[in-house]
């Protein structure tokens, strides 16, 4: 996610690890998803993939592009080869719903350049860094160390009465709106998918404190609560705004970054496999592709 990092992309990303551990049948829009398979069967899909840095996997091998930190395979990249599909992967880490329409930093241009009329698929995930969630992490981190088993995170965000973080979540709806309208402005035949994030933290709410996940006992449940809550408005909005909506949360449960390598698909704040800090690794991005592979087929399920 964002704004935790200094200075160049790959920069904030590296930093991110170190940093922390330093401070100790698918519903669609009415007519789309009858059109998009009659499309698919007549000529190659045209593939648009929109995200942040959860569908672009920063240093999943092999990347492939080090401005965005974007990985060949990703979860994009695994559908497109599925379907056979032409795939036009824009997909950049740090990006927010702010550069879906404006250029990001790094001279990046504004995702939405990428679609056009002859679109046929567009996936999008965002939304975690219009709340700064990097940041979050970061505090929590900086938070821990003066009261490791309680919920000194949490106390810090709640505590003037109102969760800022389910402020910041509330904020963000508007924003995803207004992308999917103009995802539907420039490209009117797409069948539009808004892929969720998968479980970063034990769906139980029981931590795993340590020195590769540094946060408070108590901070589990509110952090995991806070990322249902964006998955939920994902969801909403993906409904109301005329698109598909994809939960990659289900399917991970039991894969978060407490369990043990090979048993995760989120990597902890000392990735073991190459991945950025709590972010999806190779089999992460390839469960977040077949959840999405899953809702594409004709009696994949809209959740």
């Amino acid at each position: 996610m964002r704004r935790l990092f200094p200075t160049s992309r790959a920069g904030r990303v590296l930093t991110v690890g170190a940093a922390l551990l330093s401070s100790a049948a698918a519903l669609a829009p009415a007519g789309t998803a009858a059109a998009s398979t009659a499309t698919e069967s007549r000529h190659k899909v045209d593939y648009v993939a929109l995200d942040d840095s959860y569908a672009s996997a920063p240093f999943v091998p092999t990347q492939v592009d080090a401005t965005c930190l974007r990985s060949d395979q990703n979860y994009p990249s695994l559908v497109a080869r599925s379907r056979s599909a032409t795939l036009t992967d824009v997909t950049c880490s740090g990006a927010t719903t702010a550069d879906m329409t404006a250029p990001q930093t790094d001279g990046v241009p504004a995702q939405l350049d990428a679609l056009n009329r002859g679109t046929d698929l567009v996936t999008l995930t965002i939304g975690g860094n219009d709340i700064g969630f990097s940041t979050v992490l970061g505090t929590c981190v900086q938070l821990m160390s003066g009261n490791p088993a309680g919920a000194p995170c949490r106390t810090h965000y709640t505590g003037t009465g109102t969760d800022q973080i389910t402020d910041a979540i509330a904020e963000t709806g508007p924003k995803v709106a207004q992308v999917l309208r103009g995802i539907h402005r420039r490209a009117p035949h797409a069948r539009v998918v808004v892929v969720g994030y998968p479980g970063l933290f034990p769906d139980d709410g029981v931590g795993c404190t340590s020195r590769s996940v540094p946060l408070a006992g108590g901070d589990f449940a509110w952090l995991r609560d806070k990322e249902k809550e964006l998955n939920a408005l994902l969801a909403r909005q993906a409904r109301r705004g005329g698109a598909q909506h994809v939960n990659t949360y289900t399917p991970s449960v039991g894969h978060d970054l407490c369990k043990p390598t090979g048993e995760r698909w989120i990597e902890t704040f000392a990735p073991e496999t190459p991945a950025a800090p709590v972010h999806p690794n190779a089999t992460g991005e390839k469960a977040m592709a077949t959840a999405v592979e899953g809702a594409l087929t004709p009696h994949g399920r809209h959740r």
